[in-house]
């Protein structure tokens, strides 16, 4: 679990450096990067729910 919330923390770290980008630079390829970033939390988010239904269970 705690390996699960590091990897969420540092997907939300690149997402708001490139949402950052693409707002205030106009970074095309920082959007494309945010984008990639939040499909990623989603999943992630997914399993993180998975998780904690399961060790809520024990």
């Amino acid at each position: 679990m705690k390996e699960l919330i590091e990897k969420i923390n540092a997907e939300i770290e690149a997402f708001k450096t490139d949402a950052s980008l693409q707002e205030e630079k106009g970074n095309k390829a920082a959007g494309a990067r945010a984008r990639k970033s939040a499909l990623e939390l989603t999943k992630l988010f997914k399993e993180f729910r998975k998780v904690s239904v399961e060790e809520s269970k024990k």
